[in-house]
């Protein structure tokens, strides 16, 4: 296997772990994995190839391959379903009903600029206020399902 390929699996396997992990609505866009990680895969090769230390082919790699990947709906909700709604359901239920809550939460983010550093905003307090509300309405109204 070359260097290329190397270079291409391994950014396609951090893409892939980071949005399993923070971004479920995108995990199975394979075309954006493959897009995403490819040109991660030649920013990194070209700064290397341009003498640049391996520490700053890195960064440019990483800059390329997760931008716009920062500020994760999905971790704000299940942040607040650990924080607030914890008592009400066993540890390993609380990333399913996170998961469930993501669309009806969609509603609320739409209402937001969510940039990479929104969660360093005056307004996040404010998004996390209405997903709390929002999710508390949900299982009023439908129970914990």
């Amino acid at each position: 296997m070359d260097t290329q390929q190397k270079d291409l699996s391994y950014f396609r396997l951090r893409l892939q772990e980071h949005l399993n992990s923070g971004f479920p609505e995108k995990a199975g866009d394979q075309k954006f994995i493959d897009q995403r990680s490819s040109w991660a895969a030649n920013a990194y090769e070209g700064a290397f190839s341009s003498g640049n230390a391996i520490e700053q082919c890195n960064e440019i790699a990483n800059y390329i391959l997760f931008e716009g990947l920062h500020f994760s709906r999905f971790d704000t909700i299940f942040q607040v379903v650990c924080n607030e709604f914890d008592t009400l359901m066993a540890d390993e239920e609380l990333r399913p009903f996170a998961l469930k809550m993501f669309r009806v939460c969609e509603p609320v983010f739409a209402q937001y600029e969510l940039t990479d550093d929104f969660a360093y905003t005056t307004e996040f307090d404010l998004l996390y206020t209405e997903i709390t509300g929002a999710i508390a309405i949900w299982i009023a109204e439908n129970g914990l399902q």
